[in-house]
């Protein structure tokens, strides 16, 4: 089964799917792997010239998958803090591949964007919600930090630093109206229609000259950076790291939400 989907809905349009429903197409490595080998693939298409970013059933991206993490390929003969890095660039490298594309990348968030998913949503150039949508960025509810894979960068800029704050801090959801009211997402649509009116927004893009928008895209994103995406993206995962290798936060988080019980933190 393949766990990312490519399509071409119509002309000039590709359609990038995250296709493991069941897991709520979770960033498990054998997820996050293809899909940064999909994003590089469409953005050398010239035959694409906007990609829709989705997931497949009732959520988008539900983050880290607490079941299996997948293989993470490369990494036989490395320490447990080795292999951790390794891991939290294959993420980044995800989040910097949608940066980099050709093409503007417009996220049809279908259902919840959780922790890395919510960051994946923020990584898209446009967001539109479909009515089921959520957002949470769920690592200050596990004992980690809500920063990482650069949201604690995006988010600021997306809504303004106060309400990234209090979003963050709380761990609490967002849905699609407040995200709507606050710019998280251009608009919220009936999630039955939420592909169409990506596609037709995809079409009035289109309907512009390559260069115009390609362009773009990439003046709206530099006159964004401060001090630097990628190096900005290095310091959240150092922190992110830190605080799961050096305590048992997650560990208890996830005892605790096993025992139906608040999470007690020594750290």
């Amino acid at each position: 089964m393949s766990f990312v989907l490519i399509e071409k809905p119509r002309p000039q349009v590709a359609l990038v799917t995250l296709n493991r429903p069941d897991r709520m197409n979770a960033m498990a490595f054998d997820v996050m792997i293809p899909l940064r080998e999909a994003l590089e693939t469409v953005s050398a298409d010239n035959d694409v010239r906007v990609v829709v970013l989705t997931g497949a059933g009732e959520g988008f991206c539900s983050g880290a998958d607490l079941q299996s993490a997948g293989r993470i390929p490369n990494t036989e003969g490395l320490t447990k803090t080795s292999v951790a890095r390794r891991s939290m660039d294959l993420l980044n490298d995800v989040m910097i591949t949608l940066r980099r594309m050709n093409q503007p990348v417009i996220g049809a968030i279908n259902g919840a964007a959780i922790g890395g998913g919510f960051c994946l949503s923020v990584a898209t150039d446009i967001r539109i919600a479909g009515e089921d949508a959520y957002f949470r960025a769920a690592g200050i509810n596990n004992g980690l930090t809500s920063a990482e894979l650069g949201i604690s960068y995006l988010l600021p800029r997306a809504i303004g630093a106060s309400r990234a704050f209090e979003i963050m801090l709380s761990g609490r959801d967002v849905d699609a109206v407040e995200a709507e009211r606050i710019g998280l997402v251009s608009r919220v649509v009936p999630t039955a229609k939420l592909l169409d009116t990506c596609y037709d927004l995809a079409e009035q893009i289109i309907s512009f000259s390559r260069v115009g928008t390609e362009l773009t895209k990439r003046m709206l994103w530099s006159g964004m950076e401060a001090g630097g995406f990628e190096s900005h993206m290095q310091h959240e995962g150092m922190s992110q790291l830190y605080v799961r290798l050096t305590t048992e936060n997650f560990d208890e988080a996830i005892r605790a939400r096993r025992d139906r019980r608040p999470p007690i933190y020594e750290d």
